[in-house]
This record gives C-alpha cells, structure tokens and sequence, in this order.
C-alpha cells in the first residue's frame, strides 16, 4: 500500500499513486512523504529507480528484523527504528520495524504492517507546521517523538505488573509470580535492545554538521534523545526490581519450604514416643498391660500423656506456631 503526502507552496496534497513521486522530488520547495505498508515488488523497485537508493540499505529493506541503526550516505539517510506495543502479560511486547530513508526534501517510510504512530505522526506534521516547522527535520522529528513518546505508557504498564508481581510474592505468594518475573525480564531485554540502539541514532541526528539536516532541527532531536534515556534509565530500573523479586521469591519460598519441613519435624518428635511407648506396652510378655484395666489404663495414660507434654514444651519455646 502507498501514500504520497507533499506540502508544496504551503498546501498539503495527497496521491495514492508513483506517478508524480519523480516530479515532486525534483521540486526543491516541495516536501514529499512517501509511506509503504508492506510493499509489493513494483513498489521496491520504486526505491531504486526514482530514489536511487544504496543498494545496501534496499538489501536491509528486503531481510527484516534490523537492528536500529542509521546509516548516513551522500545524498540520504538510512535509518531503522521501531514501534513497540504492550500486549497481554503472556504475549509479551510486539516491535514494529520502521524503516526510514530520509533525503533533503522527502522522507519514505516502510513497514511490514499499519503503525499508528507513523499516521499520529503525518496528522500531527500537517497541523503543527507553525511550531514545528515545515523543512524535513521537523517531519523526521514528528515521526520519532511520536514513536519515543509511546515507549512512556508502556514503561507505566510495565511498572504496574512489577507492584502487582509484588504483592503476588509478599502478600500470598502466587506460585504463578515466577513465571511472571521471566516473562517480564525477557519483554525488558526486547526493549532494551531497541531503545538502545535508538539513543546512538540520536545521537548521531544530534550532530552539529548534518549532510541533509537544518542545523536547526539539532535541538528537536536533543528533546527526543533525553526521552530515549529516560525511557532507557527507566528499564534498567525496573529490570533491577525485577532481579530483586526474583531473590524476593527464591527467599520466601525457601522460607516457606523451611516452615514446612520444621512443622513435619515437631510431629515426627512428638510421635516418635508413642512409637516406642506402644511397641513397649505390646511386646509378648507373660501378662501384656492391656490384659489388667489398671495397667491399661497406666500405658494410655503414659502415651497421651507423653506428647501433650512434648507439644506444650515445643510450644513454650516458640518450636510448635
């Protein structure tokens, strides 16, 4: 699927067709955004006819799953970001390749499915042109705040399901909570891994000397860079938490596992008498105890006697709660 949008002469156009992509480019006072959502083969081989792309960047086109990186070439930027969403606790995060090549006066997008940060984002370039400006830094800067600026209610979310993991392990101990602690380390990791890589390519937008970008745009993309390592400080944090709760676990369960097996332990010394007591009473001897009521009477007395005295001298030494 394409979409051409062009701001020309203070007026947004939009095309659903290549047509004019050649035209519009070649127009210095034009700014062109071209978006492809999985693109077929003609709209590949666009890339290299109209925008003569690196053919290294097209190859990184064609095999996903980049790494976020940019990659500045003579006339274009190449760069890969990513969309990141939060689904359900076991579905864990889904990424969005974003694949961005930005020239003087157009910027094309490419990914493999709708995102909507990148239609917030063209909604968004559209109606600011007074406050964000109207030259091709202010439209990469719309589109990677938008993205950035998603990573922030994620980073919420996540800071919920690391309260309510918890409470699953000091208020009842949910079994379920170990699970849980590793499926959140492994969305972490998949974060960090982009988000990381995303600071370096901000840092490189940062520069003071860009080929394609207005040296004024320098400023924007250091308001995105501050967001990437606060987003960044914020997972460090809470996989450090997480790391906590796992310790947190392993304690309580040894902890609970040692209750247990003190408790199975008083019991067992409590019955161990009447084990003995009853083989004792019951041995062949000439005239068995249970044969006279009185010596009868005498062992039960012996055998209830025997660990009630036991459970209250545990008991009196904290050895029996």
């Amino acid at each position: 699927m394409l979409t051409i949008k062009a701001l020309s002469h203070g007026e947004f156009r939009s095309y659903a067709d290549s047509e004019p992509i050649k035209e519009l480019i070649a127009q210095s006072d034009s700014l062109v955004w071209v978006d492809m959502i999985a693109p077929t083969t003609a709209e590949h081989q666009l890339l290299h006819t109209e925008f003569q792309f690196h053919p290294l960047a097209l190859e990184d086109i064609e095999h996903r799953h980049q790494r976020p990186k940019i990659e500045v070439y003579s006339n274009h930027y190449f760069i890969v970001v990513y969309g990141v969403h939060l689904g359900d606790l076991h579905e864990g995060i889904d990424l969005h390749e974003i694949s961005i090549f930005l020239g003087k006066n157009y910027v094309v997008t490419v990914h493999s499915e709708p995102v909507p940060e990148l239609q917030a984002a063209l909604e968004r370039w559209e109606h600011n042109t007074d406050s964000i400006g109207s030259d091709i830094g202010a439209v990469l800067y719309a589109i990677m705040d938008g993205l950035v600026d998603e990573y922030f209610p994620l980073i919420d979310e996540l800071a919920d399901r690391v309260e309510t993991l918890e409470q699953k392990i000091f208020e009842r101990f949910d079994r379920e909570a170990l699970n849980d602690i590793f499926t959140m380390k492994k969305d972490l990791l998949a974060l960090r891994r982009v988000v990381a890589p995303e600071r370096d390519v901000f840092n490189v937008l940062m520069r003071r000397d860009p080929p394609i970008l207005p040296v004024g745009s320098v400023i924007y993309f250091q308001d995105v860079y501050d967001h990437t390592v606060r987003v960044l400080d914020s997972i460090d944090t809470y996989r450090d938490l997480l790391s906590s709760a796992l310790d947190a676990y392993l304690s309580v369960q040894s902890n609970v596992l040692n209750e247990a097996m003190r408790r199975l332990t008083v019991i067992s010394t409590i019955f161990l008498p009447l084990t003995f007591l009853s083989g004792f009473f019951g041995m062949n001897f000439d005239s068995l105890p249970f044969h006279e009521p009185l010596a009868m009477w005498i062992s039960l007395g012996i055998m209830a006697l025997t660990p009630v005295g036991m459970y209250l001298w545990f008991r009196s030494r904290g050895l029996s709660d």
